[in-house]
């Protein structure tokens, strides 16, 4: 069965893989990823060989390739970072990304069976979700579940998925601080549950492994700003989780978080860590609050449109905390014109 469910979709989905190094860890991932097209972002010196195993059907980009394919535009793209992930999103030609980082290993459930998180992703993106009104029971469409006394009937049909967000096995996703203080945690409860996220509510989206409808927030799933020559590192996935949210709201599409459970199978080292994020733990506590309160307008008919709207607020209300984010604006801007260069018309009169 897990060999089936591993085709789902393999014509229209793309892995996309930031690496600085050779891709053993795929020998893993094979029974479930050899099917599907993968894109792997070279970060770091262009001039370094990653070697990926043999039979996979992939194209790699280094940062030589960036700079070509965008010109000028590439400044959008971060450096030394692995928000550089994002450019596999632009070049992409597929309806679904996954995107994995190289040191999520497979997981298993609580049965020993190994986990197959494409297909659990898979399964999430095609099932609507419940934004409006939370269930109880978690995500009713799931096989033994379902709407609960008192759900009302004319909310039961759901929305499109936008957004699937995996957790993690072993090392958990956590800041600096908590590492610090807490060094030899790990994650061992495996729980077994997807939910929807509700309407009006922040999260922190971790991009290790996440899935999303390019077709429906792509243009919104840039990773901002971050690494090289930035006062800011590790808030990557941060900041691309508040705006698809705030975007997915005002749209109607859903996101969900739960399974599928990756393996992770190593810390990072959290001095490095608090280097990185330092600025981001005192700005998130202005961040948030302008997200929370972030509204668009009605003329915000297409994600383009959400996503242009929203870097105008960020340099009017965020560009007082630093004047970082009056360069992040305008980089949120170069991300669009790049990403409708690369995908003329068949994304923008898309949701």
């Amino acid at each position: 069965m897990a060999t089936s469910a591993t085709h789902l979709l393999k014509d229209e989905l793309d892995i996309v893989i930031p690496t600085i190094r050779n891709l053993d860890f795929l020998e893993m991932w094979r029974p479930f990823f050899e099917p599907y097209h993968l894109i792997i972002v070279q970060d770091g010196d262009p001039s370094k060989i990653i070697k990926v195993p043999d039979g996979f059907d992939y194209e790699l980009y280094n940062r030589n390739d960036i700079n070509k394919i965008l010109g000028p535009k590439a400044s959008c793209i971060s450096f030394k970072d692995s928000a550089c992930r994002c450019f596999g999103y632009m070049v992409s030609k597929k309806k679904y990304i996954f995107t994995i980082d190289d040191d999520c290993f497979v997981a298993k459930d609580p049965s020993g069976k190994e986990v197959n998180a494409l297909a659990q992703h898979i399964k999430n993106l095609l099932c609507p979700s419940t934004p409006n009104f939370f269930n109880t029971l978690y995500d009713p469409f799931r096989e033994g579940a379902d709407f609960v006394r008192g759900y009302p009937f004319s909310l039961r049909e759901g929305v499109p998925t936008a957004v699937s967000h995996g957790l993690w096995m072993n090392i958990p996703d956590y800041d600096a601080p908590t590492q610090l203080v807490k060094p030899l945690e790990r994650n061992t409860r495996y729980v077994d549950a997807v939910l929807t996220i509700p309407k009006g509510t922040l999260f922190p989206m971790c991009g290790m492994n996440l899935a999303f409808d390019r077709d429906l927030i792509g243009p919104a799933m840039y990773f901002g700003l971050m690494g090289d020559g930035q006062p800011i590192g590790r808030y990557d996935d941060m900041w691309a989780g508040w705006c698809i949210k705030v975007i997915c709201d005002h749209m109607g599409l859903g996101v969900k978080t739960g399974l599928p459970y990756i393996w992770h199978s190593k810390a990072s080292n959290p001095f490095v860590n608090l280097k990185k994020e330092y600025h981001g733990i005192f700005w998130q506590e202005e961040i948030i609050p302008f997200f929370q309160a972030a509204t668009l307008s009605k003329d915000c008919t297409t994600i383009q449109k959400c996503y242009i709207e929203l870097s105008k607020q960020v340099k009017e209300k965020l560009g007082k905390i630093d004047p970082y984010f009056v360069k992040l604006s305008d980089a949120m801007v170069t991300w669009i014109e790049a990403w409708d260069e690369l995908n003329p018309a068949k994304d923008s009169g898309k949701k």
